[in-house]
């Protein structure tokens, strides 16, 4: 599961990707700096596994992650080939998340590569440029429906009258992820199409170091400007949190962001709603050997989070011995869990839930 960066060139991605992850991604005061995709594995911040590995002591602790793309900054035109627009659209395709990343800062140092600094105008450029992508893809599939639909084929006829509505809605410039429809519809006819505006968004507000509790007027144009939008928004002060990353002590990291006013790196708080945003959650196992967090989508089921660990475990599934964390941190351990009466035993049927600790019985 990807989440890709995405916004105009020099608004502060390649930095935020840097803040991210471990890999350094040239970052400089120019458009097109970012050219291939940068990819990092991310660690998903869980304060669970730290109370976890207290208790357990174990020789490893294995935290949940995220992958996380660094997409080339996209400029008017894109959809039309223009500065590497075909490249970065279809790198965009491939995600299943939006990270966008809009520039509510002033800073005469660093170049626009729109000359101004207006995040609703930024914002509409890259919603245009990725909407009329989502047209021609929706145009083309009308075509092939439509020929299905002459054969009185029902279900084709229900799939065109749907594409007709995400199709009128683009022509008003409207991300098909604002356009209503029932959640069936959507996964069986719009799913499979991949447009870029109907992935789920995370809006990104890189502001100066003083706006980064609270925001600022750019920020609030934006809030105002995605209030109808099926999506989420973050502020972030992307380029001080990237020079307290680079202090090697960790007291002295956390005396600047006091300093801001924050009470944990900003980059944290992303990476859980980019988690959150890709509908991920973690179930835990817990042994001397290792503690871990283990990424499942929210509604798998028991098998299907047992077949993470190994398909055949997914496959020769038995049962699953589960202990709710509460009880497991509460109770001091395991050991303490049985006596308690606490431990659940669960089939195929069960759904499970984020901070599960799991053990399962398996044979193949």
């Amino acid at each position: 599961m990807k989440a890709g960066i995405v916004g105009l060139p020099n608004v502060g991605k390649s930095t935020l990707f840097n803040c991210l992850s471990n890999a350094k991604a040239q970052s400089a005061n120019f458009p097109f700096c970012t050219i291939e995709p940068n990819v990092g594995v991310v660690n998903v911040p869980d304060k669970r596994l730290d109370k976890l590995s207290e208790l357990v002591n174990p020789e490893k602790v294995q935290p949940a992650v995220v992958e996380i793309v660094d997409i080339a900054g996209l400029v008017k035109g894109a959809s039309k080939g223009e500065g590497l627009g075909n490249k970065f659209l279809a790198n965009i395709r491939e995600c299943d998340a939006i990270i966008h990343v809009l520039r509510c800062f002033d800073n005469d140092n660093i170049v626009h590569v729109e000359t101004t600094v207006d995040p609703v105008r930024d914002k509409e450029i890259i919603d245009f440029e990725l909407q009329i992508k989502d047209l021609e893809a929706v145009e083309k599939r009308l075509e092939r429906t439509k020929k299905q639909v002459r054969t009185g084929d029902k279900a084709a006829q229900k799939e065109f009258d749907l594409l007709i509505k995400v199709k009128d809605g683009l022509d008003a410039a409207t991300s098909v992820r604002e356009i209503e429809m029932s959640e069936s519809d959507r996964e069986e006819y719009i799913k499979p199409l991949q447009l870029l505006t109907d992935k789920p968004t995370l809006y990104v507000c890189n502001v100066d170091d003083k706006s980064a509790v609270n925001g600022n007027d750019y920020v609030t144009k934006v809030r105002e400007m995605i209030k109808n939008e099926d999506a989420e928004i973050i502020i972030l002060a992307v380029g001080t949190e990237a020079d307290i990353n680079e202090l090697e002590d960790y007291e002295e990291r956390q005396e600047f962001l006091e300093d801001m006013g924050l009470t944990e790196p900003g980059a944290s708080k992303l990476i859980r709603s980019a988690y959150k945003l890709l509908n991920l959650q973690t179930y835990f196992t817990a042994g001397v050997k290792e503690v871990r967090a283990w990424t499942i989508n929210v509604g798998d089921s028991a098998p299907q989070a047992a077949g993470v660990i190994h398909t055949d475990f997914e496959k020769g599934f038995i049962r699953a011995e589960v202990i709710k964390y509460d009880d497991f941190v509460s109770l001091g351990g395991e050991k303490k869990v049985k006596e308690a009466g606490k431990l659940k035993v669960e089939g195929k049927d069960y759904i499970v839930q984020d901070g599960d600790m799991m053990n399962f019985l398996f044979n193949v």
